[in-house]
């Protein structure tokens, strides 16, 4: 019995904001030489900034996406970030943005193998079926995420709102699978 905490890497951070206003995007394209915005393919526009390495999508409706933070505050930073540059270059923004996290992504190693034939049995809320996916999907219910699990013992989390959500949920597989005998070291 391992008595290490697996190491969680934060992959992605999905943020939505809204600043409560409509946006001229062909204004930003304007501009902005190194935004990408093509109406006929998408309807928003893609601004990317290098630190912190992030896309933000800009619509019309004053709504934002952001992907590619690695943390939280990262995604909160850019989102920021990009509220400022626009105003700096006298787009008119007349509020903060409102910022949500949508989703964590987030790896783990847990250094051991695990038989997922025999995880599929036991666990409850899984999923299985190696002819269509290689990892077991397992829907946790506190906290709410999805796990995918592989037999190298590597699992992506997805479906967290915060940082705390997917620590709680690794430790909580990790311990289920420990207890369960299915971890092999």
């Amino acid at each position: 019995m391992a008595e290490t905490i697996p190491k969680i890497k934060i992959e992605n951070v999905v943020a939505s904001a809204t600043i409560n206003q409509r946006i001229d995007l062909i204004e930003i394209t304007k501009k902005f030489t190194h935004v990408e915005y093509n109406p006929k393919r998408f309807p928003g526009l893609v601004f990317r900034i290098k630190d912190p390495k992030t896309a933000i999508l800009i619509f019309s409706s004053g709504k934002m996406v952001c992907t590619g933070g690695k943390s939280e505050k990262m995604a909160k930073i850019a989102i920021n970030s990009v509220v400022s540059n626009l105003k700096e270059n006298e787009i008119k923004i007349e509020k903060s943005a409102i910022i949500t996290i949508q989703n964590i992504v987030a790896s783990v190693d847990l250094g051991g193998k695990i038989d997922l034939e025999e995880a599929a049995r036991q666990l409850s809320n899984s999923m299985y079926e190696p002819e269509q996916f290689p990892g077991l999907i397992y829907r946790m219910k506190k906290p709410k995420t999805v796990i995918l699990i592989f037999s190298s013992g590597k699992l992506v989390c997805t479906g967290a709102k915060i940082e705390s959500q997917v620590k709680n949920a690794v430790n909580n597989l990790h311990n289920l699978l420990e207890k369960k005998n299915l971890m092999l070291y």
